[in-house]
């Protein structure tokens, strides 16, 4: 292998997550772990945390593929007028023009793991919004300390 054309891959831990409400009064939250900036590619990765009750306001994407991983919790996904159940474990995969929404319907937080490509300003969108911190609960999930371990 040529070491010239070697890649340093980019390791971040949920300290580096800097997290957004886009607007003031969402009931979701969203913690960036990779960006075009950081990642040299059009993409975004985040994780979505969704308040109890919380949800994403109907929103589509003209070019952007949307998958969604739910790590924690339980809520329901709408696309294009159908609604299904979700629960940790469970994936969504979001086509170009859906006009789309995520909601808890838990009693506790919901956290997604929610990928888009490309990016279509999605990230800026996100920086654009209100700054928040992480919290504990927040960090336990991110950090897989409140999932049993496997043995």
């Amino acid at each position: 292998m040529d070491a010239s054309r070697c890649v340093i891959p980019v390791v971040k831990s949920p300290k580096d997550y800097q997290a957004f409400r886009i607007s003031p009064n969402d009931t979701n939250r969203l913690a960036i772990v990779f960006e075009p900036t950081t990642a040299n590619f059009s993409v975004t990765l985040c994780v979505e945390i969704f308040d109890v009750g919380g949800k994403t306001p109907p929103n589509r994407h003209q070019y952007a593929t949307e998958m969604f991983f739910i790590l924690k919790g339980e809520g329901q996904a709408s696309c294009d007028g159908k609604t299904v159940p979700i629960r940790a474990g469970d994936s969504i995969l979001v086509p170009p023009t859906g006009i789309h929404l995520i909601e808890n319907t838990g009693s506790s937080r919901l956290y997604a793991l929610c990928i888009m490509v490309p990016n279509e300003n999605f990230a800026e969108l996100i920086h654009s919004g209100v700054p928040v911190e992480l919290d504990e609960e927040d960090l336990s999930v991110l950090r897989r300390t409140a999932v049993p371990a496997f043995r």
